[in-house]
C-alpha cells in the first residue's frame, strides 16, 4: 500500500482550513443565511404576542449571533454548521414571536394527531440536539483537538450539559419577572416535568445526529 507523503496531507489540511476560514465578504452562502435571519427577525419582531417575552427570548439570538460574528476570524465553522445554526435560530424566532406554547404549527399538530398539548417547544428542543450536535462536534474536533473516536459521545454530552444549563437559566429568568410573563416564557403548559422532558429530547436528537454522522457515507462532510 502506497502512503501519501506527509507534505501532501499538510497541503490538503491547509486548503481545508483556508476554505473554512475564508473572509466573510467572500462567503456567499453565509451572506444568504445572515440575510434570511435578518429578514425573519424583522418579520417576527412585528406584533409579537407578548412583547416582553419576545425580548427575553431574543436575548438568545443576540448572544448567539454576536458570539459567532466575533469569533469568525479566529474560528470559522463550516457552512454546513452555519446552515444548521440558521435552521435552529429560525425555529426559535418563530417560537419567540408567538411564545412556544402558542405557535400555530403546534396547534395544527395537536389537532391532527390528537395530542394533549402544543408540542412546538418539544420540536425545538429535539432540534437543538439534532441540529447543534454537528457544530459542537466540529468545535471539539478543530478547536479542542479531541480524538475523532471520542467526538461523537462528547458532542452528545455537551448538548446534554447545554440543555440542562439552559433550563436552569430559563427557570431563574422566569422567577425574576412577573408570574404571568414567567409562565409564557417557560411554556410548561402545566407539565411539572417539562424541563426534564425537554432535555431528554435534546439528548435524543443529538444522539440521532451523531449516529447519522458516524455512519454517513459522505465522509467529506464529517
Amino acid at each position: 500500500m502506497v502512503k501519501a507523503h506527509p507534505a501532501v496531507h499538510q497541503v490538503s489540511k491547509g486548503k481545508r482550513c483556508q476554505t473554512a476560514r475564508r473572509p466573510f465578504r467572500e462567503n456567499r452562502p453565509l451572506h444568504g443565511m445572515v440575510l434570511w435571519l435578518a429578514v425573519l427577525w424583522v418579520l417576527t419582531a412585528i406584533g409579537p404576542r407578548y412583547p416582553r417575552d419576545w425580548l427575553l427570548e431574543n436575548l438568545l439570538v443576540f448572544a448567539s449571533c454576536g458570539l459567532l460574528a466575533l469569533t469568525y476570524r479566529r474560528f470559522a465553522f463550516s457552512n454546513l454548521s452555519y446552515g444548521l445554526f440558521t435552521v435552529f435560530l429560525s425555529l426559535h424566532l418563530v417560537g419567540a414571536h408567538y411564545t412556544y406554547a402558542e405557535v400555530p404549527l403546534g396547534f395544527w399538530l395537536q389537532r391532527a394527531l390528537g395530542l394533549s398539548r402544543n408540542h412546538y417547544d418539544r420540536i425545538v428542543h429535539f432540534a437543538f440536539g439534532l441540529l447543534l450536535a454537528y457544530p459542537l462536534r466540529e468545535l471539539l474536533l478543530r478547536g479542542g483537538g479531541l480524538r475523532r473516536s471520542w467526538s461523537y459521545g462528547m458532542a452528545v454530552v455537551t448538548v446534554a450539559g447545554l440543555s440542562a444549563g439552559y433550563e436552569v437559566i430559563e427557570a431563574v429568568a422566569a422567577m425574576l419577572v412577573e408570574p404571568q410573563l414567567g409562565v409564557a416564557y417557560l411554556g410548561t403548559q402545566g407539565d411539572m416535568w417539562d424541563a426534564q422532558k425537554d432535555s431528554l429530547l435534546a439528548i435524543v436528537g443529538a444522539a440521532l445526529a451523531m449516529l447519522c454522522v458516524r455512519f454517513c457515507p459522505w465522509k467529506r462532510f464529517v
